[in-house]
This record gives C-alpha cells, sequence and structure tokens, in this order.
C-alpha cells in the first residue's frame, strides 16, 4: 500500500529524547517498509524517518494562517493515489481530505474533543473515516460518536534489554516530566516509606507551576544518595535506568491515556507499579507484571511486594501486547479493512 503518515511538526521523527507520539510514528514506518509498503511521512522538516519525507512547519501559536498552509499541503495528498491517510496529528490539517474519498486514519493519544469527532464524522465523505485510541480508556469516549479501535502502543523490543534479576539494593525507577500530575514527590515519599533507593528521570518544564512544583516539592529531597535526580535522558541511558531497577512507579494524579514509558519498562522485565487511572489497569496486571493500587498505601505495600513478580513475565506481556511487531499488524490490518469498506 501506499501510505501518507502525518505527524505535527514541532519535534523531528524520530525524537532525540521525549516525544511519544513521534516515537510511535517511527516505529510503525519501520515496520510497515519491512512489510514492503511505500510510506510518505509528513512531519518536522529534520525528521529522519528512513522514507520519504514532506517536511513542514507551524507558527509557535497555531492559528487560521497555519490551518490554511498546512492544508493547502495535505489536500494534494488526495490526487497522489495514495491508499490510506493516517494521522497522528491535529485533525483540523486535514479538514479538506475529510471531503475525498482516500480512507482516513485519525490516532488518539490523549483525550479527545469530542465536538470535532463529531464534527468530523458529519463533513467525512461516507465510510471514509476511522478512529484509533491508544487506549480503551480513551476509545470508549470516543465509539458514542464513532468508529474507533484500541491500538496498543508499543515499543521496538530490540531497544531494551531484559535483565532476569536485579539485587536486592537495587533502585526504584521514576521516569517522566517532574510536575505535579506525573506524581514525582509521590514517588519519592514512597521510597522513603519503604526505604529504597529512588533514581528519577525526566525534564522540569518551564512553566512556573513546574518549576515550583521541583523547587518545593523534589530538590529538597534529592540527596544523591537514597533519592537521586539525574535529569533528561537519552534512549540508552533509559534503557540502563530501566532494565537495573526493582521496578518502575506511575504514580499519576491524572487519568494517563497509555503511557509508553510502562511499555518500555516492562520490556527490559521491570515490574510497574501505578495508581488506578487511565489506562494502567489496561497495561498492568495485578500481580502478573507490576500492581495497580487505588492509594499512596497501597503503592508502599506493593513495594514490598515486588519480588512475587516475574521479571520474565513482565517481558513476555510486553512481547505479546506492546511491542513493534503487534502494534503494525493491527494498523496493517485496519487499513486493509479501511480500503475494502471504501
Amino acid at each position: 500500500m501506499k501510505i501518507a503518515i502525518i505527524v505535527n511538526p514541532l519535534i523531528p521523527v524520530p525524537p532525540e529524547q521525549y516525544g511519544g507520539i513521534e516515537r510511535i510514528a517511527f516505529m510503525l514506518i519501520q515496520e510497515l517498509k519491512k512489510k514492503g509498503h511505500d510510506i510518505t511521512l509528513y512531519a518536522n522538516e529534520h525528521s529522519q524517518p528512513g522514507c520519504k519525507l514532506i517536511g513542514y512547519r507551524e507558527s509557535a501559536h497555531y492559528g487560521v494562517k497555519d490551518l490554511l498552509k498546512i492544508n493547502r499541503l495535505t489536500s494534494k495528498i488526495a490526487f497522489q493515489h495514495f491508499d490510506i491517510v493516517h494521522t497522528f496529528g491535529r485533525m483540523s490539517n486535514i479538514a479538506l481530505l475529510m471531503l475525498s474519498r482516500i480512507p482516513k486514519i485519525v490516532s488518539y493519544q490523549l483525550p479527545p474533543t469530542v465536538s470535532q469527532v463529531k464534527k468530523a464524522v458529519s463533513i467525512a465523505h461516507k465510510n471514509t473515516l476511522k478512529f484509533t485510541a491508544c487506549s480503551n480508556y480513551i476509545a470508549n469516549q470516543i465509539n458514542a460518536f464513532a468508529d474507533v479501535t484500541t491500538i496498543y502502543n508499543g515499543v521496538d523490543l530490540n531497544d531494551y534489554d531484559f535483565n532476569a534479576g536485579v539485587p536486592d539494593d537495587a533502585p526504584l525507577a521514576f521516569l517522566g516530566r517532574i510536575q505535579h500530575e506525573k506524581g514525582t514527590a509521590i514517588a519519592i515519599h514512597t521510597a522513603k516509606k519503604t526505604n529504597q533507593k529512588l533514581v528519577i528521570a525526566g525534564n522540569v518544564p518551564n512553566e512556573p507551576i513546574h518549576q515550583q512544583y521541583f523547587n518545593e516539592q523534589v530538590k529538597p529531597h534529592i540527596d544523591g544518595e537514597q533519592i537521586k535526580y539525574i535529569g533528561p535522558v537519552n534512549n540508552r541511558q533509559k534503557n540502563d535506568l530501566l532494565r537495573n531497577s526493582k521496578a518502575f512507579l506511575m504514580p499519576v494524579t491524572w487519568d494517563e491515556p497509555f503511557g509508553i514509558v510502562m511499555a518500555e519498562a516492562l520490556a527490559c522485565g521491570t515490574p510497574v507499579i501505578g495508581f488506578n487511572r487511565g489506562a494502567i489497569p489496561e497495561i498492568v496486571t495485578n500481580g502478573l507484571n507490576g500492581f495497580v493500587c487505588d492509594m499512596e498505601a497501597d503503592m508502599i505495600t506493593a513495594i514490598n511486594s515486588i519480588d512475587s513478580i516475574s521479571r520474565a513475565s513482565c517481558r513476555k506481556i510486553a512481547e505479546q501486547k506492546f511491542s513493534a511487531g503487534v502494534l503494525a499488524k493491527q494498523y496493517e490490518e485496519l487499513y486493509q479493512l479501511a480500503r475494502d469498506k471504501d
């Protein structure tokens, strides 16, 4: 098939550090290429996807000029004999394409704006628009209004080294943006309560509210011994951190749509301990590849029970549910279904 994939142009594909959507798009492109498909990526002009690239830009404050300029670009897809257009980006950037007969896949990695979903369905050419969601949590917000399929995010297993066992003094790990919604301070508190070491990795967003959170609730506890902060990490550093950790903590205070880092941890054989929010109970099977907790006290109990989790089972679940090959196969099947329906 000849496939057009669209990603918002703020971050190159693949990303150097953080950029979950860009990472998923890159991984999908690599797998589809292996299957012999012809891929064109519309993305940041500095991307290196290993396929044909159409670079484009948008301004820092997306507006009407951006919408019109980008639609002039994407509308040409309808006349270039593509079999499928698949966007991970703004749905407004394919507004004109909605009118064409070409099958369209719109992938949601964040909670949808229902009004936009309804509007897209109302203007799209009949039987040409399908949605995907990165979890059932997201799909359940769409399925009353549109045709949606859950396709979990995944990881390239070759990028993550399985570690069958770690020493008793191995640390816990926290990896993500340092902000209240991610629960960094909760991770610190539970590590201290269980007398465990904790390694924190991730960036502190520039907004004052996040800087204040770091300075007041995280930084005072960093001692370089029990609680370490190593800043943003690249792929190699991430692999080293996750594979050498006793458990990965996911104490989020918001409804996490998926959390790719959980799949990355499982690929290393590292159990995940997270709160019962969003998609976490879809990824973590309680007692099998980690623990799902309702409150901080449950997380403390789970940390003390982490030796009951088989690291081999964690890796096996990553292979079966969250691998690049599984993800690409599901998208390929959806592409074919969309073409057959046209």
